[in-house]
């Protein structure tokens, strides 16, 4: 299952910087607008301790982590909508993404050259937001512009729902509103889902700052940035890029103790990960055995057969059942067996939803 986070903001507020570390390539970081105009993609691999406890329970001959991608796109600018720094560009790319991860300038450096002047986290936000608006809104007037004719002339209803639809959203957008932060019901977004609309998708907001701030959890900036997005659902991490980037070449115990030096209990960057993968709606299920224990990515709401379907097809195809265990239960009583034996392993069949942790096995004839 192939999923994608994009990483954007304004140029120089740290994206790459924060590329870097997710992914540990050193790409350009550079110091002036639009570095950074194909974008790059990392695969990043999602920390999980339930993993390292089937591993050295099964000590397996091959070791999988589940995985999704990040994409670090150039630095949008006020005027991107209309072609301003390469805008159509960088905007197709982010329609592309399944979620949005904002990174917001939160700290001050006269060394590092600020497109708008001085740091304001929430001018910064907002002009990300009205250009993604703006491009949205492109789309939905030259859409509406040919199916208004056709729901006028032919009385077809579906044309006639599908223009009620875009002039909500259009209505919304003229209002400087987000599509994520509009109601829809279920048939009202399985019509939007055709346009990828920018503004729809999930947003997870990065506040940059310094060391310090890093240190304590926040400085004025970030609680700001906070404000603002409590008011649209939206979380924040608080991380400093600089700092995640150098912790990116350190071995997991130099790490901790780096951390700990500069008074950090986590990493940033773990919270980002682990938020990330929740904020798309992702949970992890697992094939453990003496040859390899595997992570697998699902969406939450999947049932067996289509869990099934995401190791192979045939699988799901021939699906049969799902003979699961759950995490907590192998971790509590210590083996398979004990599971076994204690009644906790189930028979599950077409109808089961899968839930984060399942540990399965699917019998399938094809």
């Amino acid at each position: 299952m192939s999923l994608q986070a994009g990483i954007v903001g304004l140029p120089n507020v740290g994206k790459s910087t924060l590329f870097n570390a997710i992914t540990k390539k050193h790409i350009l970081a550079a110091n002036y607008p639009f570095a950074t105009i194909e974008p790059n993609v990392g695969v990043v691999t999602v920390p999980d301790e339930r993993l390292d406890f089937l591993v050295s329970l099964y000590n397996p001959k091959s070791i999988v982590p589940t995985t999704f991608e990040f994409i670090d796109i150039a630095g949008l600018v006020s005027g991107a909508a209309s072609g301003e720094g390469l805008g159509n560009k960088f905007l197709s790319h982010i329609r592309e993404v399944d979620a949005i991860v904002h990174v917001v300038r939160c700290f001050d450096d006269e060394n590092i050259t600020h497109v708008e002047g001085a740091t304001n986290p929430i001018r910064d936000v907002e002009i990300i937001n009205t250009e993604l608006i703006l491009a949205d809104l492109e789309i939905v007037l030259n859409r509406l512009g040919k199916i208004e004719k056709k729901a006028e002339t032919t009385k077809d209803k579906e044309a006639i729902k599908e223009v009620l639809v875009l002039k909500k959203v259009k209505d919304n957008l003229e209002k400087n509103i987000t599509l994520r932060n509009v109601s829809f019901d279920e048939d009202e977004l399985l019509l939007l889902k055709n346009f990828n609309f920018i503004t729809l998708k999930k947003v997870i907001y990065v506040a940059n700052v310094d060391e310090v701030s890093a240190s304590v959890g926040d400085n004025e900036y970030s609680l700001k940035l906070k404000e603002y997005a409590d008011k649209e659902n939206s979380s924040v991490i608080v991380m400093c890029a600089k700092l995640e980037s150098d912790l990116a070449d350190l071995q997991d115990e130099e790490k901790s103790q780096f951390l700990k030096d500069v008074g950090i209990s986590s990493s940033g960057l773990d919270k980002l990960i682990f938020a990330t993968y929740d904020l798309l709606g992702l949970a992890t299920f697992f094939t453990s055995g003496a040859d390899e224990c595997r992570a697998w990515t699902f969406r939450k709401g999947m049932k067996a057969p289509s869990c099934a379907g995401i190791i192979h097809s045939d699988f799901e195809r021939g699906f049969i059942r799902a003979e699961v265990m759950s995490f907590n239960d192998l971790y509590e009583l210590g083996s398979e067996l004990k599971v076994k034996e204690n009644g906790r392993m189930r028979v599950e069949g077409k109808d089961y939803l899968m839930q984060d942790g399942d540990i399965v096995y699917f019998r399938f004839n094809v």
